[in-house]
């Protein structure tokens, strides 16, 4: 079983999104789409009328939507888990890893508001980076909603339950990142031969690099005829 999402969904990345959603379609899958608030605060979703209608259209076409933090970058801080989160693991995005309780459950509430008052259904939340704090958990049982992930497991707030479903994505902040996420993904291919479900996992930046294009092109096409549009059926 494959699922497919595109991330950082955002005007701020329209052509591209609108660029992967055509590869999915081609392949006929319908992607999750992972929506921003206001990527790195200079595209607010609730400023832009028309990029929330052409995502409800989405979302009436079959297309789950998902809440994806809310600036997708994170505070100024300090420590190893601080450097590994923002330097090593992530470009300074790992937002939800920056954030305490308090601090984390007033983003996570102003962007359930903001989707819920631009009429966007959410599937669950998806934190930037797949970088959690342990109050994410109860925060979105609480909440009602009941998807979330990271990099290795899939979630059910309201259950409890968590599966192995690894996530297959590619890193082209350098060459380096882009050579060994390329040959990761290959390797990864096998993991459906195991009986593991697997998520392709589409990024904006990644269309910029034509090997990575070449690559998620290639990815999608190994992926066609066993999808599922829906994260529940992953569970099963």
């Amino acid at each position: 079983m494959i699922h497919v999402s595109i991330h950082d969904v955002s005007p701020r990345w329209r052509s591209e999104v609108e660029t992967a959603l055509g590869w999915c379609h081609d392949v006929g899958v319908k992607p999750g789409l992972l929506v921003v608030p206001d990527f790195h605060q200079r595209a607010p979703l609730r400023d832009d009328p028309e990029y929330a209608r052409r995502l409800r259209s989405l979302a009436a076409e079959g297309h789950e939507l998902f809440l994806h933090g809310y600036f997708h970058r994170s505070l100024p801080g300090e420590g190893l888990g601080h450097f590994v989160a923002q330097r090593v693991v992530s470009a300074g995005e790992a937002e939800f890893a920056s954030y305490d309780r308090e601090a984390g459950e007033r983003w996570l509430d102003a962007g359930v508001a903001m989707l819920r008052e631009l009429d966007l259904p959410m599937r669950g939340f998806v934190p930037p980076a797949w970088a959690r704090r342990s109050w994410l958990l109860p925060a979105l049982r609480s909440r009602g909603l009941d998807y979330t992930e990271d990099q290795l497991f899939i979630y059910e707030p309201s259950s409890g339950a968590r599966r192995l479903c690894p996530a297959i994505n590619y890193a082209s902040r350098t060459l380096g990142r882009r050579l060994s996420s390329a040959a990761y993904a290959r390797l990864a291919r096998l993991y459906p031969r195991a009986g593991v479900p697997v998520r392709i996992a589409l990024h904006p930046a990644d269309l910029h690099h034509p090997m990575l294009v070449d690559e998620t092109r290639s990815l999608l096409a190994w992926a066609k005829g066993r999808t599922t549009d829906a994260v529940s059926s992953l569970f099963t």
